[in-house]
């Protein structure tokens, strides 16, 4: 009796995939390639998004730093030097002193000056001091916010064709906790107590900018996933290679950013910020751009997960082997996997890695890419080790 050999299932893989025509490849290639660019705005918009215009996370990240120590040692000295400017303190150390010692109030109060900061630095450690401060910061936040959307009042001003911020009661306040008196700088004129926060000639544009990008977030993530399914389609009869491509794409996008983050950080540094300054203002940097690190870290964790789909779908040893050991649960108990899979979603939602696992319509894209996975992976289980037929 002539045996048949059974046939080789990697063979069977690797031969099903058939080349793209040179028009389909390019248009494959040019869909990844300018969803990529895409992705990259995207990302960076929604970052400005969740980081910078959204009063929530401000506050989060001005608690990070006010909790820093380089970055509260830098601010003591920031907001001493400002009382100095401001306060005559000889002329109050001198109201002090017994008439004899007033003509030593000027080297007193020199001498002060470092221990000053020292004590400033000790009253930002306490938390009601930095909760005072995180305070004013998401107040002075929200105004800068109201203004870039076009809301007027909320305390700030946009008169002599500048947008400014009075900060007289806070320096009075540092004031008195260094034990100084708080009267000089409340006879201050504003212009020696006000911030200027945006210049008239740059209010119009700023305003544009939140309105555009605040339109254009969403609607770009929507295009750069719509151009990714796009690319995958297409590429009809290499479909895997495509979603292990665009996997690729996506972790070379999330480091990409990482890279970016930290370079233009450093570049900056380098270039505006005095030497003495650079550790502290580096610490704000990370802290002010960390939500821009986690979404390139997600990005290059969905890639890899991409990847680890379209290579458990190929033709290797070891995917034939664990497809093999999937297929009778695949395709016997399908509702059993299905329940599993839902559980482990459940657990991520509940977790929130990522910002998009604690979004509606991130918890309804993971759901949908993993039943679409799960359908995939079993419809080629089913051909490649189908159930023994009924006896």
């Amino acid at each position: 009796m002539t045996s048949v050999a059974a046939p080789d299932v990697r063979t069977h893989i690797a031969a099903a995939p058939r080349a793209l025509s040179r028009r389909r490849a390019i248009a494959v290639w040019t869909l990844v390639v300018v969803a990529s660019i895409l992705l990259v705005v995207t990302i960076l918009g929604l970052w400005v998004n969740r980081q910078v215009l959204d009063n929530k996370a401000w506050n989060k990240a001005t608690t990070q730093v006010v909790q820093d120590a380089k970055i509260r040692s830098a601010l003591s000295t920031y907001l001493v030097n400002q009382l100095y400017a401001n306060v005559d303190v000889a002329g109050e150390l001198a109201k002090t002193l017994p008439t004899n010692l007033q003509p030593l109030a000027p080297q007193l109060a020199a001498s002060l000056q470092r221990p000053a900061e020292g004590a400033a630095n000790a009253l930002l450690a306490r938390p009601r001091v930095q909760q005072l401060f995180v305070n004013a910061s998401t107040i002075a936040h929200q105004k800068l916010i109201n203004v870039l959307e076009n809301k007027t009042g909320y305390g700030v001003t946009t008169g002599n064709g500048v947008v400014t911020l009075n900060v007289k009661a806070l320096l009075e306040q540092l004031a008195q906790q260094l034990g100084l008196s708080g009267k000089r700088i409340a006879q201050l004129p504003d212009d020696k107590t006000q911030l200027v926060l945006l210049k008239s000639d740059q209010l119009a544009t700023a305003q544009s900018g939140v309105r555009a990008l605040k339109l254009l977030s969403g609607f770009l993530l929507i295009l750069v996933l719509v151009l990714y399914a796009l690319a995958v389609y297409l590429a009809h009869g290499v479909r895997r290679i495509a979603l292990r491509r665009t996997g690729w794409a996506l972790v070379i996008v999330g480091v990409l950013l990482l890279i970016v983050r930290k370079r233009a950080g450093d570049y900056a540094i380098d270039q505006l910020v005095s030497p003495t300054y650079h550790g502290p203002v580096r610490e704000l940097w990370l802290i002010g751009t960390s939500i821009l690190g986690q979404i390139g870290i997600a990005t290059v964790a969905y890639g890899l997960l991409f990847v680890l789909a379209a290579v458990l779908a190929g033709p290797t040893r070891w995917a034939t082997a664990a497809r093999r050991e999937l297929a009778p649960l695949l395709n016997t108990q399908p509702w059993l996997v299905a329940a599993g899979a839902a559980f482990v979603l459940l657990l991520l939602i509940f977790w929130g890695p990522t910002h998009a696992l604690r979004m509606w319509w991130g918890e309804l894209l993971f759901a949908a890419l993993i039943a679409g996975g799960l359908y995939v992976l079993r419809r080629q289980t089913l051909e490649e080790f189908p159930p023994p037929a009924a006896t």
